[in-house]
């Protein structure tokens, strides 16, 4: 029987909401166990969190100084020791899964899964490739540890409710001295968080400009949505790099997802086609925006947001 570690991602004390995907990702492998581990300064918050999280058995609280930020290099080492006793390592196909699960991969020696989005077996796995044009099955060897990402678009959030018992966990690890946390710059927002929100407003090219763009963020705050952005758009500098949403950028699933002035290019679909509803608003027709919007409406994006803000 298989048993797998899922490691929590959280962020000033809060629970990410990709963890409960990930474990619904663990859960379809019908585990012998699920076990959360949680590495921070102070656990405490995050791992009551995650034992609230339905089908896990434990949360491995690990505290250390050295944890206070999410540097891959200094919580890698941690987790390839507490692999010992699982078969499968989860963490989400995040920002934070992205640069931490292949570090713990490598200390393991294996070969990581990357955007695992379906599970047909124990070592048996569905990953898109190509954009996201083809499924691929990949297929682990089979009695060796699986390290894997988890495509959490793909997967709902496991149910609440759990009652998981919560264990210090203390970890015999050489942590590295060659990388280590100088500071952090980043933009402060109310906005909810872009990969985990349930409603979204992009824009694209169409926008026109940097000053243009207050148009998505005054319809975003209207409706209590993230704001994201299309390639174009970011290499345009009309807004920040952390909002692109797409291939290269953030794969998202929200509830609804608003295209405004996007076109529709293959690497921006990728990233959004799990949304559950689609509202693409663009005066090109032709846009290939249109072949996957639920609901879509030709016109000019200047005229069209001040006119729904209104009816809002």
């Amino acid at each position: 029987m298989s048993k797998v570690l899922v490691v929590a991602e959280h962020l000033d004390g809060k629970l990410n909401p990709s963890t409960a995907r990930t474990v619904s990702a663990a859960q379809a492998l019908n585990p012998e166990a699920i076990d959360v581990v949680v590495l921070a300064a102070d656990p405490a918050a995050v791992a009551a969190e995650a034992a609230q999280i339905a089908g896990v058995a434990r949360v491995l609280a690990v505290a250390n100084p050295a944890n206070a930020h999410a540097v891959a290099q200094v919580l890698g080492p941690q987790i390839a020791r507490l692999a010992a006793g699982y078969t499968h390592v989860f963490g989400p196909s995040t920002t934070y899964g992205k640069d931490l699960m292949p570090v713990v991969a490598a200390l393991l020696g294996v070969n990581q899964v990357s955007d695992l989005m379906a599970v047909e077996g124990e070592y048996t796995f569905k990953r898109p490739i190509y954009a996201g044009n083809a499924i691929i099955t990949v297929e682990a060897p089979a009695g060796q540890k699986v390290v894997a990402t988890v495509r959490t678009a793909s997967w709902s959030e496991a149910a609440r409710g759990g009652n998981a018992a919560i264990e210090a966990v203390e970890v015999q690890a050489t942590l590295p001295a060659h990388t280590r946390f100088v500071g952090l710059a980043a933009g402060a927002s109310d906005r909810p968080d872009l990969q985990s929100a349930r409603r979204v407003v992009s824009g694209g090219r169409g926008v026109g400009s940097e000053e243009n763009f207050r148009l998505i963020y005054s319809l975003a705050d209207k409706i209590g949505a993230a704001v994201g952005a299309s390639r174009a758009a970011v290499d345009a500098g009309y807004c920040p790099n952390e909002m692109q949403v797409g291939q290269t950028g953030k794969i998202i699933a929200p509830e609804l997802y608003i295209a405004v002035g996007i076109s529709g290019a293959i690497q921006h679909l990728t990233g959004i086609k799990d949304a559950g509803t689609i509202v693409a608003i663009n005066k090109d027709p032709e846009a290939p925006i249109f072949e996957v919007a639920d609901i879509g409406l030709v016109g000019d994006l200047f005229t069209i947001l001040p006119e729904l803000e209104a009816a809002l």
